[in-house]
């Protein structure tokens, strides 16, 4: 588990780690980045208190980091990938672990489950979970067992990564999908089960996603700068819709700025964009409280326009400080 500032999560997360019930023979490595809140007192509180939960130090606090320095001390075979902000469902590991035998996989996973405690988290669970909000991924949306292209978190055979060298610490984001693609291309399978369900708390306020998204989509451009076959239309939605509204506001400038006024045309397009988000809204999700639906059109355009606007300006070349929650 890597942590970094989760001083409001980190208690959850490991009581309900501990509450699983594996009968085999198990241990809970926090990797521990440079906090600025109360949470290496709290993972230290924690260890005291049961003698599975070892501490390792993770200096930079990127997330591939932490993992592989956890993974250097690990004990055991199976290696299970989880985070100080979500959740695992009862019987998590053991289900993961008989898949894994099962199915003779190198990594199985399942659904990332977003749940809010506010009305504007509750906005930005439903777009993680909505194609509208992140496109339509498995783990996201869900979909039947089997193969698949990626996971949430994963639970791993540990040679598998040992082969592979674990997590590339170049990628502050997108490690998880860009070690699924290495352990597809050397022959191996990922695996979803959608009764692998993580409960994840939301970003709880709205810069925390714009820096959530907009570094999401910063590394997605590098994942494609590298492996440029594993660019799609699911990713290249956002820096496409990006380019299309910003253009169709200038074009609705054009009686100003002496333009032709055919350019008009184009401000329909900012116009149908804002209209699908109500339309979403309206039609989607009536199940959500009036103050999370009147949050929903922001969140979902935040969402877009922070992971476009990323893409669009592509990873830093060196990219140095502490990574921030997933």
């Amino acid at each position: 588990m890597p942590v970094l500032n989760e001083e409001k999560h980190l208690a959850d997360a490991v009581t309900w780690v501990l509450a699983q019930g594996y009968e085999g023979e198990w241990e809970l490595i926090l990797a521990l980045g440079p906090s600025t809140d109360r949470t290496d007192d709290i993972a230290r509180s924690l260890a005291a208190g049961d003698d599975r939960i070892r501490l390792v130090v993770n200096p930079g606090g990127r997330t591939p980091a932490g993992l592989n320095f956890a993974l250097r001390v690990a004990s055991y075979d199976v290696v299970v990938r989880v985070d100080g902000h979500g959740l695992l469902s009862p019987d998590y590991i053991r289900r993961a672990v008989l898949t894994l035998q099962r199915t003779g996989a190198a990594n199985v996973g399942g659904l990332m489950v977003a749940v809010g405690e506010t009305p504007f988290e509750d906005a930005v669970a439903f777009a993680y979970g909505s194609r509208a909000g992140l496109g339509g991924g498995a783990f996201h949306v869900g979909a039947p067992e089997g193969p698949a292209e990626s996971v949430y978190l994963g639970v791993f055979r540990r040679e598998v990564l040992n082969r592979l060298g674990g997590f590339d610490e170049h990628y502050q984001r997108a490690q998880d999908w860009e070690l699924n693609l290495r352990i597809r291309r050397s022959g191996e399978v990922v695996w979803f089960d959608p009764e692998l369900a993580v409960t994840y708390r939301p970003r709880s306020t709205l810069g925390a996603l714009v820096r959530q998204f907009s570094g999401t989509g910063r590394w997605r451009r590098e994942v494609v700068r590298r492996y440029p076959g594993t660019a799609s239309v699911r990713y290249l939605a956002p820096p496409a819709a990006v380019l299309v509204v910003v253009v169709g506001l200038l074009a609705s400038l054009s009686p100003v700025l002496g333009a032709p006024l055919w350019l008009l045309a184009g401000a329909a397009a900012p116009v149908s964009y804002a209209m699908a988000l109500v339309a979403i809204t309206v039609l989607r999700a009536g199940y959500l409280s009036a103050p999370a639906r009147l949050w929903l059109p922001v969140v979902l355009a935040t969402i877009h326009a922070s992971w476009g606007v990323g893409f669009l300006l592509g990873a830093p070349r060196q990219a140095d400080g502490a990574d921030t929650r997933r």
